[in-house]
């Protein structure tokens, strides 16, 4: 219900935007460029979907033979204690355990394209205990609501990007991001468990939260203590170290309980073009309607806005430049990657605009996008209040990326 007005608004908006631009400004070619937009958006949904075939058929075969093998088992029993107070409604067995492990892992270290097939396995696995199949599960809400917050230690490809555009120390938004997402986090875990009356203060949610700070400050101390260009090849060298000793690993302990391990991996893997193809419709239809306000002006509309009310309040709006950035991340990656890069070429990377826009870019995920993936996959329509908790998730992202845009680079 909630992306249905979603949806209206977007379309609804961009159609008044350009219906005023016509009337008064005399511009004839704005709804060509709207419906060259839809156009366009409906290729680029075919093929973010037809790109992810080949991911998700890899990782669906490999998360296949880790379950087979036991190291899906082995995970779930690590992380177990904590997530049975976050998703109650699952079974102490339930193989999602070790799925939704997974998928925070990699997308903790920037590994999107191993995150997608291992979350879109997770909901799988937790739709089978699903009664209403069109409506969200609490379970599903709050795994949906990590995914969105986007806690990444390691943003090598934002780096990557400043690199490219010329900043002195491509490493400088490090801390910011990893600050920011973790504010994210945070807030989008207190807003589903507020929903859910999850208990927080329970000694066990607080001691591995309490584990997690641990963790985030240790990674903060140590990447302190390298150069620029020592960060980007420990991270990216971890990264990847990481993932392959999983594939692996997984691969040994199937190996080692006389699993057919080939066998297995096809069983996993036929289930990925499937969901490949279920996920069409709903991305086309998130893409399309961002496309349409966007080409229509009404995103630009929306920027003037802003700066005149933060100014009106008596704010600093230098950081209204970088906000396109942070409104698009919700929306599209894809766009969100694009504004920033924009943003960096038009004021310069190390401008206070451009590492904001790099601090935005890292802080959240795409929530609309992993909505329509991830809810889409197993055919939920009724998504309650996935949407207002991952939107609280991305303000409370957005407002610490500011306040600590301010304190680094101001």
């Amino acid at each position: 219900m909630v992306l249905n007005y979603i949806w209206i608004f977007f379309f609804g908006v961009a159609f008044l935007v350009a219906l005023f631009k016509l009337l008064f400004d005399g511009d004839t070619e704005i709804f060509s460029a709207m419906i060259k937009s839809t156009f366009d958006m409906s290729k680029t949904g075919f093929e973010i979907s037809l790109g992810l075939t080949g991911v998700l058929t890899l990782w669906m075969g490999i998360m296949k033979i880790g379950e087979q093998g036991g190291a899906v088992k082995v995970i779930s029993r690590l992380i177990h204690p904590f997530f049975k107070r976050l998703f109650p409604e699952l079974p102490s067995d339930s193989p999602a355990y070790g799925s939704i492990m997974m998928n925070l892992a990699a997308n903790m270290l920037g590994l999107d394209n191993a995150a997608t097939p291992m979350g879109l396995k997770a909901m799988q696995e937790m739709q089978e205990y699903n009664r209403k199949k069109d409506t969200a599960t609490n379970a599903q809400i709050m795994f949906l609501v990590l995914n969105t917050s986007g806690l990444t230690l390691v943003p090598v490809s934002i780096m990557v990007y400043r690199a490219q555009l010329g900043a002195v120390n491509p490493t400088d938004i490090f801390v910011p991001i990893l600050l920011a997402t973790y504010f994210s986090t945070l807030v989008g875990l207190i807003a589903v468990s507020i929903y859910q009356r999850i208990n927080l203060f329970n000694k066990v949610v607080l001691a591995y939260l309490g584990g997690m700070t641990a963790l985030i400050c240790g990674v903060i101390w140590y990447f302190s203590t390298l150069d620029r260009e020592t960060i980007a090849v420990v991270s990216g060298a971890a990264s990847n170290i990481i993932l392959f000793s999983v594939i692996i690993l997984f691969i040994a302990m199937a190996a080692l309980k006389k699993v057919n391990v080939y066998n297995a991996f096809i069983d996993g893997a036929k289930e990925g073009f499937s969901v490949a193809v279920r996920i069409i419709p709903y991305l086309i239809a998130i893409l399309v309607a961002v496309g349409v306000f966007r080409a229509s002006g009404a995103m630009d509309v929306l920027m003037s806005g802003f700066e005149y009310v933060f100014a009106c309040m008596g704010l600093n709006t230098d950081f209204v430049k970088a906000l396109p950035t942070a409104l698009m991340k919700p929306l599209s990656g894809s766009g969100a990657r694009g504004m920033m890069i924009d943003t960096m070429t038009t004021y310069g990377a190390d401008s206070f605009v451009g590492r904001l826009a790099s601090t935005f870019q890292g802080a959240t995920d795409t929530t609309f996008y992993i909505i329509a993936v991830y809810f889409g996959a197993v055919g939920i329509k009724n998504t309650r209040y996935a949407v207002p908790c991952g939107l609280i998730s991305d303000l409370a992202g957005i407002i610490a990326a500011v306040i600590i845009a301010y304190l680094f680079f101001a």
